[in-house]
């Protein structure tokens, strides 16, 4: 993913590394940050333990070895895979949690730590995902059909930043920023002017520092953060679903303010799947999309 930072790292903030990438959470009550940072340490935990597909015990994978039986499943892992479902039924599809037996397929079968650098063998078969509407969710009853892998990566980082943020300020009463790579969520009160960040995928990359307000929320998908080989290829994360294979990369990043990190991430996703698509699914959303050649084309009111 993509990396998206406050700047710069204060008294009042606190990173690590989780996921892959870069937990980041800043306070505007320095006074309460370890309490807030236990916070965040403990939701990340909990998503993780609930639909981790690189963890053998993992709940998803529990309910994915059913063969097809409804499983009651826990309260949080209910909301990660109805959170995962409304964002394929709001993007026809283009979000798609039942990929992950494609990106198993194309080499992601680890985390991404042990992924990185690696060169995967050639003659993979190479699927498109099955029809994510054959998931039934009912309350806390989940069916997952035979034979299907239930992947979360696209939304579950998303859901976790904003429901820790809502967290530590229902709890500590601080205003926060929580930042998951390039997932960034906000609740509380935030400094004046809001919330100032710097937007840039890699180094080198181009880059803008916006202010989002508190409250708001703010995501970049890229097809340039994670991405592995295998012979005569260069890979990435994000799947089209109807191929099985990494989106053309007809956009580098695609960034999308919105009020919830979900839903910022839900869009920014189906903009790298939709390709050419994209300008239109954005109309009227402040967004940012780079191009390969490192062309920014702004949508929505995003700040020159």
């Amino acid at each position: 993913m993509p990396l998206i930072e406050t700047l710069p790292v204060r008294p009042d903030t606190a990173q690590w590394p989780a996921w892959g990438t870069v937990a980041r959470l800043v306070v505007t009550d320095p006074a309460v940050l370890d309490q807030a940072a236990g916070i965040l340490r403990d939701e990340l935990s909990a998503v993780e333990q609930a639909c981790s597909r690189f963890r053998p015990a993992s709940e998803i994978r529990d309910v994915c070895r059913s063969g097809g039986r409804p499983v009651i499943v826990s309260a949080l892992l209910a909301e990660l895979v109805g959170a995962a479902l409304t964002a394929a039924r709001e993007t026809d599809g283009a979000v798609d949690p039942t990929v992950g037996g494609a990106l198993c397929a194309l080499g992601y079968d680890r985390d991404f730590a042990e992924l990185a650098g690696r060169t995967v063998g050639s003659g993979v078969r190479v699927f498109p995902a099955p029809d994510w509407r054959a998931v039934r969710l009912r309350g806390r009853e989940l069916t997952v059909p035979h034979g299907m892998l239930i992947d979360l990566g696209a939304t579950a980082k998303a859901v976790a930043a904003d429901r820790a943020a809502a967290r530590i300020t229902d709890r500590l009463g601080t205003g926060v920023l929580v930042a998951l790579g390039g997932d960034i969520a906000t609740a509380g009160s935030g400094p004046d002017g809001g919330w100032q960040v710097l937007v840039q995928d890699r180094p080198g990359d181009p880059s803008c520092t916006i202010r989002i307000p508190a409250g708001s929320a703010l995501a970049t998908s890229s097809t340039a953060g994670r991405t592995w080989g295998r012979p005569g290829e260069l890979l990435h994360h994000i799947v089209d679903p109807a191929t099985g294979r990494p989106a053309p990369t007809v956009w580098r990043t695609v960034s999308v303010a919105a009020f919830s990190c979900l839903q910022a991430n839900t869009l920014s996703t189906a903009a790298i799947v939709r390709g050419h698509g994209a300008p239109r699914l954005l109309a009227g959303v402040p967004s940012r999309l780079v191009t390969p050649s490192m062309r920014i084309l702004r949508t929505g009111g995003w700040p020159a």
